[in-house]
């Protein structure tokens, strides 16, 4: 027997999940407004995290009617200040940055794969192709650097790139490139 309650509804309930949704978005706009668009950029694992919670506080919002509107808000306000506490403070010191944030990982060093740096990031050699393919790499030779970032993003740099060691300050075996000794 077909059980239609699964996938029918009433006018009441569509109302509800209306109402609610034009509510968490107002209040997610209002917070966004406040604490600035960082509020949404990937620049840290704990900003990705933040974001997905932020996710998942309005879906449980609109779509049940717990939590209330007023406590997803509540919750969502929350969210955003513990996240503007963190990024505030990790701009301030640098014990907070290293608690939060991952370090970025040199994986490829011209054309030589650092397998050792590839165990520590839990990528596979082929996730590294995959990557030197989307941004347009065809040959080894064509690598000036790969890095896997604390957001979780790859960073590839090819040679035709004009480089500026600043860029490789803080990033876990950096000394593997060539143009880094004479930076020293």
């Amino acid at each position: 027997m077909i059980d239609w309650s699964w996938i029918t509804t009433s006018g009441t309930t569509l109302l509800m999940v209306m109402l609610s949704a034009l509510g968490i978005y107002i209040a997610l706009l209002i917070l966004t407004r406040i604490t600035g668009l960082r509020s949404f950029a990937k620049m840290s694992s704990f900003d990705f995290a933040i974001t997905v919670a932020f996710g998942s506080v309005l879906a449980s919002t609109i779509l049940a009617p717990t939590p209330t509107l007023l406590t997803g808000a509540f919750g969502m306000a929350m969210l955003y200040g513990i996240q503007y506490v963190v990024s505030t403070s990790r701009r301030l010191t640098a014990t907070v940055e290293q608690l939060v944030d991952n370090e970025p990982v040199l994986v490829m060093a011209g054309a030589q794969v650092l397998s050792d740096h590839l165990d520590t990031v839990r990528m596979s050699e082929d996730d590294l192709r995959s990557k030197l393919r989307l941004a347009g790499v065809t040959h080894p030779s064509q690598v000036l650097a790969v890095v896997f970032e604390t957001s979780g993003d790859v960073a590839v740099m090819k040679t035709t790139d004009e480089v500026d060691p600043w860029v490789f300050a803080g990033v876990r075996g950096a000394e593997h490139l060539p143009f880094m000794s004479d930076a020293a």
